[in-house]
């Protein structure tokens, strides 16, 4: 299973909430809080969705809503992935 980079996550934020001018920024937005790229938790919660359909890694509705970065959620959905058979 391949691990999710920032050009997923961009391409995932861009399909899912229409925009990634937040993220264009590149490495220098990893800890830069969503609320302030300008992604809601409902254009979140479509991304989780899409993470799950691409990735398999399930991420409840509560947890994404608490995830702030997208360096925190790279993380969490690295660190979810399966392991490698």
């Amino acid at each position: 299973m391949k691990t999710m980079t920032l050009d997923d996550l961009r391409r995932i934020l861009r399909e899912c909430a229409g925009s990634d001018e937040g993220l264009e920024a590149g490495e220098s937005a990893l800890d830069t809080a969503f609320d302030d790229l300008g992604y809601d938790s409902l254009a979140l919660m479509e991304s989780a969705s899409r993470i799950q359909k691409e990735f398999g890694v399930a991420i409840p509705d509560d947890e994404i809503t608490e995830v702030e970065t997208p360096r925190a959620l790279l993380d969490l959905v690295n660190g979810s992935l399966p392991a490698a058979a």
